[in-house]
């Protein structure tokens, strides 16, 4: 009874992936959802690649699966990958579906699989990664995943203990997940353009996991990330990969790899984006990708446009830059890459949750865990809060120090293109939620098409 169901499950979802192509629609997940629902351990029964590599973290795990299928890809890997659907167990589930043959067999080697935290105990059971890497662990949505440790914890409790880890060094609370698992550690010098560390208003460790004391940091580069220590003997891990230069003019990232210097295409100036390419190196360089390899690759590839991208015309430019709602750590380490940029700026913000429109929630706490007080400064001449919250971030913003006539709130997205002040801007920034890919397009859209109307 039991394959029985598999296969019908298995051919229902094929069905209904057909049915939404027809349709026009894109279904990243419920062909998986749909089989869960009729075969419940459809994720144990349907066939796996050769070689599993999990991604998970609360930040950066996207571009960091997104980045190592594109690499993967490069070096002439067929990859199956869940890169443009859920990272919960159905999504994990249509993605193997969409590698499967109508028997259920994988027709791919090697799979890059997107894994949410909170879906490990779902997950894991059935499908055992030869390699996790987890990118970092910060405060999310208090409504999604509660604190740090609680989420690590789980991870601790169902990580598969053959699977081997690719952590971040400099992040105290990822790096000591599972710690019977194999582990590899990847982190990042001081850099010059890091002339003194930021202070950020969440912090989500600063006492010691062993004895309590107060920890030391040689250096602090945001919230907790950074290289730590304690009386009690405790310290941050030594990376085997570590990122020792960047060099921005040429775009070159210098990497230590157990002692050897190797150069490698940097594919972003942003230092969050730093650490997840050095988490895709480090799991490539594990896999047995030489140097050559993963540097001919990266000169072909980059930070998908959905998370990242750029646009110039008429001396100005245009940049969106996505980060979780309700996520104070992604919004913040936009703000601060913002606020490090050159030129006078207007910064558009598009953060409120979608489901805000539909079933407003009170919970706005997070807010004021997200550092504002980037954002005064007097190279950002306009901030255009947008949307439900678009008073909840008005007010935030005059907490911080803003001039409230710096300030333009706007209910509708559609009006962020006209109330921009363009004559005053050298940038224009377009910080939007992971939601609202599809709003910002177009805002971005309408927003290129006024610049080309005042360069005219």
């Amino acid at each position: 009874m039991g394959t029985l169901r598999f296969y019908f499950a298995l051919w229902c979802a094929k069905l209904i992936k057909l049915l939404l192509i027809l349709v026009g629609r894109k279904g990243t997940y419920f062909s998986g959802k749909a089989a869960i629902k009729i075969c419940p351990d459809f994720l144990g029964r349907i066939g796996k690649p050769e070689t599993i590599i999990g991604v998970t973290g609360t930040n950066g795990k996207t571009t960091v699966c997104n980045m190592i299928t594109d690499l993967l890809e490069a070096c002439g890997e067929d990859v199956l990958s869940n890169r443009l659907g859920s990272n919960i167990n159905a999504g994990v589930a249509a993605a193997l579906i969409d590698g499967a043959s109508l028997s259920g067999r994988c027709r791919k080697g090697i799979a890059v699989l997107e894994i949410d935290e909170r879906s490990a105990r779902l997950v894991y059971p059935y499908v055992r990664p030869d390699y996790i890497v987890c990118t970092n662990l910060f405060r999310d949505s208090m409504r999604r995943n509660a604190h740090p440790e609680y989420i690590a914890s789980v991870l601790t409790e169902h990580m598969p203990k053959a699977s081997k880890l690719i952590l971040n060094a400099d992040d105290l609370i990822s790096s000591a997940i599972a710690p019977e698992n194999e582990r590899v550690y990847f982190g990042m010098d001081r850099l010059e353009c890091e002339s003194e560390a930021r202070e950020n208003i969440v912090m989500d460790i600063s006492v010691c996991p062993v004895c309590g004391r107060t920890l030391e940091f040689e250096f602090r580069r945001y919230h907790h990330i950074g290289r730590a220590r304690c009386e009690c003997g405790f310290a941050s891990a030594a990376p085997d990969y570590k990122a020792v230069s960047a060099d921005f003019k040429n775009m070159e990232l210098k990497v230590l790899e157990r002692g050897e210097a190797r150069k490698y295409t940097l594919v972003s100036d942003t230092v969050f984006n730093i650490y997840n390419e050095l988490a895709a190196i480090t799991l490539l360089r594990e896999l047995g990708r030489t140097p050559e390899e993963i540097e001919s690759a990266l000169k072909r590839t980059g930070i998908v446009q959905s998370r990242f991208r750029e646009e110039s015309v008429g001396g100005k430019k245009v940049t969106m830059l996505m980060a979780k709602g309700l996520n104070a750590v992604a919004c913040s380490r936009g703000f601060d890459h913002v606020s490090r940029e050159q030129g006078k700026k207007v910064v558009a913000l598009m953060y409120d949750d979608i489901f805000d429109e539909k079933q407003t929630s009170e919970n706005i706490a997070w807010i004021y865990d997200v550092d504002y007080e980037f954002l005064n400064s007097d190279d950002i001449v306009q901030i255009i809060p947008c949307g439900v919250r678009a008073l909840d971030g008005k007010l935030r913003l005059l907490i911080a120090g803003v001039p409230e006539e710096k300030i333009t709130t706007l209910r509708s997205e559609g009006e962020i293109a006209g109330a921009i002040r363009y004559n005053d801007a050298d940038r224009i920034f377009l910080l939007y939620d992971v939601y609202r890919y599809d709003i910002a397009l177009k805002v971005l859209d309408e927003v290129m098409k006024k610049v080309r109307e005042v360069h005219q």
